[in-house]
């Protein structure tokens, strides 16, 4: 796995977790919300397991963070404090969000997802 997957699945496991804690909520609440398994959430913190963008969307609205949020190495979830990340990973995350926007705006257009 390259140093940049890792980081990035460190980056999420890292902002779940701490989302999930300021939140209050346990691992088990969380699966539930999401509707998926504990164990799934377990390995996502453990960085065991990566996830699909639709559920990255899922557990982003589940824990009240821009989906982006979760991806953004050592930024603590729920902060707009990017402006310190370097130009490419703003362009990346910005592009993420596009696509994560045009995929909400198809399925309220439609009612499901393409």
């Amino acid at each position: 796995m390259s140093m940049e997957v890792e980081k990035l699945r460190q980056a999420l496991a890292g902002n779940i977790k701490k989302r999930r804690k300021i939140l209050g909520i346990s691992q088990e609440q969380l699966a539930e919300a999401v509707d998926l398994s504990f164990q799934t959430i377990n390995g996502i913190e453990g960085c065991r397991i990566w996830v699909s963008d639709k559920t990255i969307v899922k557990l982003a609205q589940a824990l009240r963070v821009e989906a982006y949020q979760l991806l953004i190495p050592n930024v603590e979830p729920g902060r707009d404090d990017i402006s310190l990340l370097p130009p490419e990973l703003l362009l990346t995350l910005q592009q993420m969000k596009t696509s994560i926007d045009l995929q909400f705006d198809e399925i309220l257009k439609y009612g499901v997802s393409r």
